[in-house]
């Protein structure tokens, strides 16, 4: 399993000090939008590299394990065999990154991967997902059983009241005991922007949530009314890049969901540089190539 993120100390004296400009990050949006898009050969080569960032995902109230082994058989064969020939790709054995579940479809997600011969990692969500509106023991104790059940990555929600009303002291402390019950797995913390209010309560949100080391940082669950937009990647992705400079981790990818897979790459590269090894990592309900 790779490396976790190395957190930090709280460090309230540099929150307090971040101040976003909107529509700063507004214009950065459009100008990064604007570019032109790379063709043929060179998109065929993103959008391949696109699939293996997916983490293939279904949280549905309808679930069963039918659903979750269709899932977990197509994370394995993304992309149809004709196609990976036809690109000479059919040898390379590209698989989505994840598959994503309910905590208690771990077992069936499990199952069904090992079923197919295959060390596809079994990512969950948790703790109250996706409101996180439940008490914090039973959020910790979700964790934990997914991390039993097989789970190696946990998709935890934040307390959107805790970002709302300033309490950054106890967000650091919910996400620090979130990762110590993830034990080995990877933790990655949904910030859920859209409910943030504003794009600096988002920056704020990031880096609490790197210096409380979470292995990766994401927009949204989904379920929200608003979810991953340009600027708020933007606004994240610079996080990431400050986090790294004062800190030298780089262990935080963002992960957005559900945006074009050019305009991430183009983010990767105007932002944290050529030499970054940060990703940009999708959550998907289906997938269709």
């Amino acid at each position: 399993m790779a490396a976790h993120c190395r957190g930090t100390e709280l460090d309230l004296s540099w929150v307090s000090r971040v101040q976003v400009n909107h529509a700063a990050v507004l214009r950065r949006a459009e100008q990064i939008q604007a570019r032109r898009s790379v063709k043929k050969e060179w998109q065929a080569a993103w959008l391949l590299k696109a699939v293996t960032f997916i983490d293939l995902t279904t949280l549905s109230g309808d679930d069963t394990f039918s659903n979750v082994q269709r899932l977990c058989y197509k994370a394995k064969y993304p992309i149809r065999a004709d196609l990976l020939k036809a690109l000479n790709m059919h040898d390379e054995g590209i698989t989505t990154a994840a598959v994503c579940v309910y905590p208690a479809r771990v077992c069936d997600a499990v199952k069904a991967l090992k079923a197919a011969g295959c060390r596809i990692p079994v990512a969950s969500v948790a703790t109250g997902f996706p409101a996180g509106q439940t008490h914090l023991k039973t959020r910790l104790e979700e964790v934990r059983l997914a991390v039993e059940d097989g789970a190696t990555e946990i998709d935890v929600v934040i307390n959107r009241t805790l970002v709302l009303t300033g309490q950054w002291e106890a967000l650091y402390d919910e996400i620090t005991q979130f990762r110590k019950a993830c034990g080995e797995a990877h933790l990655k913390t949904i910030l859920a922007t859209g409910e943030l209010g504003s794009l600096t309560n988002i920056y704020k949100a990031s880096l609490v949530a790197m210096m409380a080391g979470s292995d990766f940082i994401k927009t949204s669950t989904g379920k929200e009314t608003v979810n991953a937009t340009f600027p708020v990647a933007i606004v994240m992705l610079r996080a990431i890049r400050d986090f790294f400079w004062k800190t030298g981790n780089k262990r935080i990818p963002v992960i957005t969901v559900i945006l074009p897979t050019e305009a991430c790459g183009k983010w990767v590269l105007s932002i944290l540089g050529m030499p970054s090894r940060h990703f940009f990592y999708s959550n998907a309900k289906c997938l269709s190539i």
